[in-house]
């Protein structure tokens, strides 16, 4: 595998196709250039997904994430473009992607874009109650 920046993104199959569960991710290191000015735009990438039969590979997802850095793009623009890529590289049945623009003239940028499957529903969140550091009680 190359270590320079490509816009291919490798994929591995999900090893539990079967289950839903959430993978989440953190890239703070994220860099385009501003299309007005030239100057860098640094982000935090969070991304989490519910992969369907596919996920994401590391490497290729960094090498991905890298090809922007010499790229002009909006904030809005480019947070919906690697949504999109993504999706259609994965086709996950959940997908978010938030970009977390550090300050530039005073005002910082957070970009949320989300895609859902047709027809997939996520199940009820399990709450489990805290066990009580003290709760030697019996009833």
């Amino acid at each position: 595998m190359t270590t320079q920046p490509t816009d291919t993104l490798e994929t591995f199959p999900n090893p539990k196709p079967e289950r839903d569960f959430h993978i989440h991710m953190q890239i703070p290191e994220f860099t385009c250039l501003c299309p007005k000015t030239g100057q860098p735009d640094f982000a935090t990438l969070i991304l989490d997904y519910i992969p369907d039969r596919l996920c994401v590979e590391l490497k290729s997802l960094k090498l991905y994430i890298w090809s922007y850095r010499n790229q002009g793009a909006f904030h809005e623009a480019v947070t919906n473009r690697i949504l999109d890529d993504l999706v259609s590289a994965l086709s996950p049945r959940f997908m978010r992607l938030t970009a977390k623009f550090y300050v530039r003239g005073g005002i910082f940028t957070n970009v949320e874009a989300e895609y859902r499957q047709e027809n997939w529903q996520p199940l009820p969140r399990v709450e489990l109650a805290a066990f009580a550091a003290n709760s030697n009680t019996r009833d």
